[in-house]
């Protein structure tokens, strides 16, 4: 078997409950792939970097929402998720009870509460990731 070039990333799903209903956390990404798109908040592990510490990072440098605990909801590495090629995301979930003042940054262009059932086209395979959340609500 030929060496196989596999990147590790992680996104987080950041849950808010206002009347009832669910909102999630997204950002517009600010380079390809995906330009100008809507995804979840995430990134490259940096070397060394704990999964959870990479996350919890991502997120403050992409939304200016610093998150104390999540959950690992599960990996995401179907060949063909991300046009770059090889990458194995372990997604997370956090859930907090008012939307944070969002201050985009670092790979965003934008960030922006959504309503969970009323999202737009997003990137990647993040559409599966938020459902996969919803099914640990």
């Amino acid at each position: 078997m030929g060496k196989q070039e596999i990147a590790i990333t992680v996104d987080s799903v950041i849950l808010c409950s206002t009347n009832n209903q669910f909102k999630v956390l997204l950002i517009k990404r600010k380079k390809d792939p995906f330009k100008d798109q809507w995804a979840l908040p995430g990134g490259f592990i940096e070397e060394g970097e704990d999964l959870e510490q990479a996350a919890k990072r991502e997120l403050l440098e992409e939304t200016g929402v610093k998150i104390h605990s999540m959950e690992q909801i599960r990996a995401f590495g179907k060949p063909g998720r991300d046009p770059r090629g090889r990458m194995i995301s372990i997604a997370f979930l956090s859930r907090i009870f008012s939307e944070e003042a969002l201050s985009p940054g670092d790979d965003a262009k934008d960030a922006a509460w959504f309503e969970i059932n009323d999202l737009p086209e997003l990137a990647f395979d993040h559409n599966e990731i938020i459902t996969a959340a919803r099914g640990l609500l």
